[in-house]
């Protein structure tokens, strides 16, 4: 099984961390990963201020350098989001189609494709899970508050095997952390005051560590947890899955 790994344009530039966190991590589940040197971005910035038509040419060369691969991972649900439903404007040729159904976020690959069970990873801390809205709402890597169903999380399933690790319970654990890509530069006091919202969720419940499987979001919490010098830390789940302490 071929995998493209699509690497997020902030996490090229701000957290190369997590890129390699997660190549290590599928490498050492046994999958041949592939990384496409001329790889830029999925085009959402673009699609998000209003200029889809600028970003066709990006998606097209998303198209051409993953068309090859059996799936293309991403720790980003909302790249992932992004390629699966705003694709849909390009012509819908079999490259694009196969690319669009075959991109996933780092989670549902491990619980969907691979059927992780056991990871050989430990993580000694308390954990608050973030869950980001593309990938809880657009994605479906878990049940929300605003449905009616049976509970369920493919990024807690991963955490509990993650030995040593306390998963803690929060007061509203699926409300949204104000980043929104551009909706922080257009509504930033708002923005920032849903991020010290949630923050304020996870301290009071003893977190010393929030993880997510989108890293924009734990960017915009991290800001506010260096501005406000908390005694927290963000880690992307790709970082504690792989075994980092």
């Amino acid at each position: 099984m071929r995998i493209g790994l699509f690497i997020p344009c902030y996490i090229d530039q701000f957290y190369p961390q997590v890129g390699v966190a997660t190549l290590e991590l599928l490498e050492k589940l046994g999958c041949q990963v592939a990384y496409p040197l001329d790889q830029t971005c999925c085009g959402q910035p673009m699609a998000n201020t209003g200029c889809e038509q600028d970003a066709l040419a990006t998606y097209r060369l998303f198209v051409s350098n993953f068309e090859a691969c059996d799936y293309i991972v991403t720790p980003s649900g909302s790249c992932a989001y992004h390629v699966r439903h705003h694709y849909d404007v390009l012509e819908q040729t079999p490259a694009v189609a196969r690319v669009r159904q075959r991109t996933l976020d780092l989670s549902e690959f491990l619980v969907d494709v691979l059927q992780i069970h056991t990871l050989e990873a430990r993580f000694p801390y308390r954990v608050g899970l973030h869950q980001s809205c593309h990938g809880l709402r657009g994605l479906r890597l878990g049940q929300d508050t605003e449905r009616v169903g049976d509970d369920f999380s493919k990024i807690k399933f991963l955490l509990h095997q993650v030995r040593d690790l306390e998963l803690v319970a929060l007061d509203r654990p699926d409300e949204c952390c104000g980043f929104g890509g551009t909706f922080a530069i257009n509504e930033a006091a708002v923005s920032a005051k849903m991020g010290k919202d949630r923050l304020a969720d996870h301290l009071r419940h003893g977190a010393e560590v929030i993880t997510a499987g989108d890293m924009s979001c734990l960017m915009h919490l991290e800001g506010i947890i260096r501005r406000q010098q908390l005694p927290l830390r963000v880690m992307h789940l790709a970082e504690i899955l792989n075994g980092a302490v």
